[in-house]
């Protein structure tokens, strides 16, 4: 479907109709707080999101259905807050504590949305079918190198190929374990080929990127057996509803670790970046940076390029390149688009 553009006209009604209902909420949440009984602020972790609502799980396990000061941004899934109680059920987060990571996408007007913080590694989900893209993978891969994420990418139903084609299957990306990156193979199938997978779970708030239908959600619930109690509690006591199964949700995982499920990484898109991190984020490009024989080299068909020269020896993968040269040319454009 070809994306309609907005008249600037249309963009600004659609501006003044969000600012009205941002200051809607504003004033909600401050007659919420001024009523309510004093009682000192606790901290939290946020466990889901959807919209203005959130899930607030305190340090006993005990869950609020909170709202956000309008002046804290976007609180998303894993960040840490504090909140302040205004019944037994309820509450209003105050303050956001720091991040140590933050996985962000660009909104349709590029501007940065934040999908979820404070997790420590990224897993990239793929599957015979759909057919893999290797540019896609070096998205998740740049993304995660750049906020500094642990990396496990997992080759997920290849249980469902023949021998031969399972052999051609891993040679084709057999180049991200030559690189350093950890690759497992996983089926939710079969009982003890999650094993793997769980293991690598434990100590880490991880999430699950990937194309629709790679098997992220059959994943999910494998590794969640309790999924549907978790969502019921969820929903229970925050009032969600039917909106639980939608939002961006933190899980505890039965084994040790936890999981953050969002709906938000289904389509990826690179945030933006500057051009020395899309350099260090291919992490065998590192080496060769500073042995190009002009500062200012683009990496293409420029004499005495140092990354050419590796592709030639066999140490850089032809076709990572050609990843990084498009999505150099990408960053560029943006690069002169974006308003002065």
């Amino acid at each position: 479907m070809v994306r309609r553009h907005l008249s600037q006209r249309q963009k600004e009604r659609i501006e003044k109709i969000q600012e009205r209902r941002r200051q809607q909420l504003a004033r909600r949440i401050e007659g919420v707080l001024n009523s309510a009984e004093e009682e000192p602020p606790r901290e939290g972790r946020v466990v889901a999101r959807h919209g203005a609502n959130l899930a607030v799980e305190d340090e006993t396990g005990k869950l609020y259905h909170c709202l956000s000061r309008q002046n804290l941004g976007h609180v998303v899934c894993g960040d840490r807050v504090v909140w302040q109680p205004i019944d037994t059920r309820n509450g209003v987060v105050t303050a956001l504590q720091e991040r140590r990571s933050v996985l962000a996408r660009p909104d349709y007007s590029g501007h940065e949305k934040p999908l979820a913080a404070n997790i420590t590694q990224l897993i990239i989900v793929l599957a015979p079918e759909p057919e893999p893209g290797e540019y896609l993978i070096d998205q998740y891969l740049l993304t995660a190198e750049v906020i500094g994420l642990q990396i496990l990418i997992a080759i997920n139903k290849i249980d469902l190929l023949d021998e031969d084609q399972r052999r051609k299957f891993n040679r084709r990306f057999s180049v991200y374990e030559r690189i350093g990156y950890s690759v497992i193979r996983t089926s939710a199938r079969h009982e003890h080929d999650l094993d793997t997978l769980i293991q690598r779970l434990k100590g880490h708030t991880s999430i699950l990127v990937g194309q629709s239908g790679v098997g992220k959600s059959s994943l999910v619930k494998a590794l969640l057996p309790n999924l549907k109690v978790q969502i019921g509690r969820l929903s229970e006591a925050t009032g969600l509803g039917r909106h639980t199964t939608s939002a961006t949700t933190f899980y505890s995982l039965p084994e040790g670790g936890e999981l953050i499920d969002s709906p938000g990484v289904r389509s990826f898109r690179l945030a933006t970046l500057s051009r020395t991190q899309l350099e260090n984020g291919f992490r065998e490009f590192r080496p060769y940076l500073h042995n190009c024989r002009f500062s200012n080299c683009g990496h293409g068909p420029e004499p005495g390029c140092a990354l050419l020269a590796a592709v030639d020896e066999g140490k850089i993968d032809a076709c990572r390149l050609r990843n990084f040269r498009h999505m150099a040319e990408r960053l560029a454009g943006t690069d002169r688009a974006r308003p002065r």
